[in-house]
């Protein structure tokens, strides 16, 4: 569809107010080979007609779980289907921006072939013969139900967040859509797969590159295939797929050019999280972790099986339906005295589970810049600390780490909003990364005067989506 039509289309929808939008909302809730770019690109479906609200990937396995078959003849990254969607702000308003979802060949942990979805997003107009450049931007679903991903949450007319819980992903949206603004494409992964394993970083990982690479051979996206420069963007549980993107990366895509890494909020150790939340507030979250990382190791689900108790498995059953509400299920429960073993993650199967979600097993091979708030009450500033450090022994690693004393887990993500796209703007305008390591300790990253125009441009591109202007024409 040309640039013209779906600015056309748009206007139509914009048009529709902001009361029937909401009306029609509320109804709805009664493998590391590289794809080259397809020969024959797959047909685009047309977005759906307004008032017709869009199927919650639970209900459409055509796109989201197609014919293991078809999969299975599809190299990792290949598009599978393509659509036209219209991205949100908290599912009543439109954003006049060029959106679509692409369903495509993945790779779990064992090597098998998987579907996973992901959407694009790019600027309104041509970018007048310059080199765009592209943003993966994973979000932090933390949850165990397929509707809370962002593929889902971020469409026009979806069951709205405070209804379904999914708060967290329209709020990043507001820092993502402004990347639009710089006149990069943005690449928005369901990362967890259709099963929804939330917390297996090494399948995020796969599934994020996988997603790049789709992304990269999409045609109307205007990208220059493996050429294209790429960040890698993520907070709590997106900086667990982040990380171990950027881990992976050198071994499973190394043709891609992903040009720096950027996570906060980081989940290094969730072995450590689990300690630090049990009995406190925050055991429910990463109860649904455990459970969910369960669904990609077979051998972990067996353990609990056999080893959780039966208050436990009723816990498990209880919080899959839900999105972040689950979180607030089971708060302040002693999560290893679920187990019958008196040290759970000494066991053979878990232990060697939770080693795997561990980060810190390679080095990115790209500059990375990592924050993470000292006081942090949901993750562990020491296994932050620890995974800066293991990095800094490779002598090629470019890592700055920045520590904030003033916030805490949910303040920071907003707080470091400038910050990010700073320095991947810096990456992308190729500024150089000399070698070794920078550890910064600052009161609050809010006090940077450098930081301070970009704060500007956020919102001035914020508003402008607001009040239905083309971002990035």
């Amino acid at each position: 569809m040309r640039v013209a039509e779906t600015e056309s289309l748009f206007r139509r929808w914009s048009t529709v107010p902001i009361a029937a939008l909401t009306a029609v909302v509320l109804m709805a809730t009664a493998g590391s080979v590289a794809a080259d770019p397809d020969p024959a690109p797959v047909p685009v479906q047309p977005a759906l007609p307004f008032p017709i609200p869009p199927s919650p990937p639970e209900l459409d396995p055509a796109f989201y779980q197609p014919d293991p078959a078809i999969v299975a003849a599809k190299q990792p990254g290949e598009i599978i289907a393509a659509r036209e969607v219209h991205v949100s702000f908290y599912s009543v308003l439109p954003y006049n921006v060029d959106s679509w979802q692409l369903s495509f060949r993945s790779t779990n942990t064992r090597g098998e072939p998987i579907a996973a979805v992901t959407t694009i997003a790019k600027p309104r107009g041509n970018n007048n013969g310059v080199p765009r450049n592209l943003l993966s931007f994973q979000f932090a679903p933390d949850s165990m139900a397929q509707y809370c991903s962002p593929s889902y949450v971020l469409q026009l007319a979806s069951v709205p967040p405070n209804i379904t819980g999914a708060l967290n992903i329209p709020a990043e949206f507001i820092n993502a859509v402004t990347a639009l603004g710089l006149g990069w494409a943005l690449n928005m992964p369901d990362y967890d797969a259709p099963y929804m394993a939330f917390g297996a970083g090494p399948l995020n990982a796969r599934i994020t590159l996988d997603s790049i690479r789709a992304a990269e051979n999409f045609e109307l996206l205007g990208l220059e295939g493996a050429r294209t420069k790429v960040g890698l963007l993520g907070y709590s549980g997106g900086a667990i797929a982040t990380g171990h993107t950027a881990e992976l990366k050198a071994s499973y895509a190394p043709e891609l050019n992903i040009v720096g890494s950027v996570m906060g909020g980081i989940p290094a150790d969730l072995v450590q999280m689990i300690k630090m939340a049990s009995n406190n507030v925050g055991s429910g979250l990463l109860l649904s972790g455990m459970l969910a990382a369960a669904r990609e190791y077979p051998e972990l689900a067996a353990y609990y099986e056999q080893h959780m108790n039966n208050f436990g498995k009723a816990m498990a059953v209880v919080k899959a339906p839900f999105c972040l509400w689950s979180a607030a299920v089971l708060p302040f429960v002693n999560l290893p005295g679920l187990f019958d073993s008196p040290d759970v993650f000494s066991d053979l199967a878990p232990a060697a589970v939770f080693e795997k979600l561990r980060m810190g097993h390679a080095t990115p091979d790209m500059p990375v810049f990592m924050f993470n708030s000292n006081p942090d009450w949901i993750v562990p500033i020491g296994p932050v600390n620890d995974l800066y450090a293991t990095y800094c022994k490779d002598p090629k690693a470019r890592v700055e780490y920045m520590r904030d004393n003033f916030s805490e887990h949910f303040s920071l993500m907003v707080i470091a909003w400038a910050k990010e796209t700073q320095w991947l703007k810096d990456r992308f305008d190729g500024v150089p990364v000399a070698d070794g390591c920078v550890f910064n300790d600052v009161g609050t990253m809010m006090l940077d005067e450098s930081t301070w125009p970009e704060w500007l441009r956020k919102v001035g591109t914020f508003a402008m989506g607001v009040f239905q202007y083309p971002i990035g024409n």
